[in-house]
């Protein structure tokens, strides 16, 4: 059954907008397959062979091969591509540490500026929304062959507004500096390496994603540590500049490393409206505003919990954050492993997805420290996976590797909305509920099971009523 849906996949030109799900069985050809060798004599020069596999499924020699065809397929492996991984781990981990290390910077402008929290989190707001939204201008800058000066300019605009952060006394120099030129350049930067690293992998894909995706714990890791313990030694000022010469040589590293491989895509759209036409890409866009409408609700409001109920300081609080980050680390490249030898990204996104949603729901038990401790782990462990499967899970519903970076930029746009509005909905019901945060953990919780309902659709449409299938 999957090698006669490999079979298919390989009968069909590069370029198609769709491909069968993996179950077809292999007895329908394309049009362009069913023409005599005569019917287009231009073709003639472009014909390829033919690979073990259809030459035993009877496909016929004629199938003609496109100039938008890629000239070799991807190499699923080697140093080059591997070196694209390093450099999408490299950018993941400034792209998406940044914006959670924000956690402590609020707390400073908070404690010691006597900002108001209310002023301080649209900062961190703004700076989650730009970092999302301006994927699909980025991701389609990529696909159009400009990779490599998207990501310059991306690199740019982060290490400036970090130094410039450095520099800040009034809350507008903030906002300037950390929530919109920062914001603007982790955006800017992160699609182009991994529109680059798609294109090396294909039945490894799924591996390569996630392992570079552990850049995303890596950075949300160390880059607060960074801020939280320098602070006390050097001041606010050289905590965030070392921060910058952090994101320097990250950002540096991967631009050196970056060797995109597909010819440019000039012609297209910046949105690929046609995209939501297809029932497994919608479904799966719906899902995923969900989940991240409410993904973030612990990693936001764990130290609020903490402080304000169970009695934590505010280093100890601090720790919990580092913890739940931590243990994602590991978790990430393992849980890519599986998914991509055994059981396949969109399975395996369903299942830590219903998991996750458990986890959450499970908060409204713990009581005390130890409680608190405890789930700080498990909550790292589902929430870091479901962030690292979302790139693989996503690709493996996009076969076309030349419209992946527009694709996964629209997606992340959508997402970029649900991460702006997700957390002060859980805020407002928080304050509604007079600092209780019950009802709070309810909605994330049964938020992130209906997404799980989208993602299951999602994929029933690609692959009908078929348990025992890898997607």
């Amino acid at each position: 059954m999957a090698a006669n849906a490999e079979v298919e996949k390989m009968a069909i030109p590069s370029g198609a907008d769709s491909t069968p799900s993996e179950h077809s069985l292999s007895g329908e050809k394309s049009e362009n397959s069913a023409l005599p060798s005569d019917a287009n004599p231009s073709l003639d020069s472009k014909r390829r062979p033919l690979s073990e596999k259809e030459e035993e499924a009877g496909i016929p020699e004629t199938v003609p091969r496109t100039d938008d065809d890629d000239d070799d397929p991807p190499p699923d492996g080697g140093l080059v591509a591997w070196l694209q991984a390093l450099a999408a781990l490299l950018t993941s981990t400034i792209s998406w540490g940044t914006p959670t290390a924000f956690g402590v910077f609020e707390l400073y402008y908070v404690q010691t500026l006597k900002l108001p929290s209310w002023q301080v989190s649209w900062i961190g707001s703004v700076q989650f929304l730009l970092t999302y939204g301006m994927c699909v201008i980025s991701g389609r800058l990529a696909d159009a062959g400009y990779v490599r000066s998207t990501f310059v300019v991306g690199a740019f605009l982060v290490v400036v507004g970090t130094f410039l952060t450095s520099l800040g006394y009034e809350y507008y120099h903030f906002f300037l500096a950390q929530g919109l030129t920062v914001g603007l350049g982790l955006g800017i930067m992160f699609m182009p390496p991994l529109q680059v690293l798609s294109s090396y992998f294909e039945k490894k894909r799924t591996l390569a994603m996630t392992g570079a995706a552990t850049g995303t714990g890596i950075g949300s890791v160390i880059l607060p540590a960074i801020i939280q313990y320098s602070i006390p030694r050097v001041g606010f000022g050289w905590a965030v500049r070392i921060f910058g010469f952090v994101a320097l040589f990250c950002t540096t590293t991967a631009f050196l490393l970056l060797k995109p491989r597909l010819k440019p895509r000039k012609a297209g759209p910046l949105v690929e409206w046609n995209a939501f036409k297809e029932p497994p890409y919608l479904l799966y866009s719906i899902g995923v505003f969900l989940l991240y409408l409410a993904l973030f609700f612990g990693s936001f409001y764990i130290n609020s919990f903490a402080r304000n109920i169970i009695g934590f300081s505010t280093t100890d609080s601090v720790q919990l954050l580092l913890i739940q980050n931590g243990v994602s680390i590991p978790a990430r490249p393992i849980v890519g492993w599986i998914a991509n030898n055994h059981t396949g990204p969109m399975n395996t996104y369903i299942v830590t997805t219903v998991l996750f949603s458990i986890i959450t729901l499970s908060w409204i038990a713990v009581k005390d420290r130890t409680g608190l401790y405890v789930y700080a782990v498990f909550l790292g462990l589902t929430n870091g996976v479901c962030q690292g499967m979302f790139l693989g899970s996503l690709a493996s519903l996009t076969n076309d590797s030349r419209k992946m970076g527009t694709r996964i930029g629209m997606v992340h746009t959508i997402v970029g909305f649900a991460t702006l509005a997700g957390p002060p909905i859980a805020g407002a019901i928080i304050d509604s509920s007079g600092g209780r945060y019950t009802y709070a953990q309810i909605y994330a919780g049964l938020t992130i099971l209906v997404s799980s309902g989208f993602f299951i659709g999602a994929r029933y449409s690609k692959t009908g009523p078929h348990l025992m299938v890898k997607v």
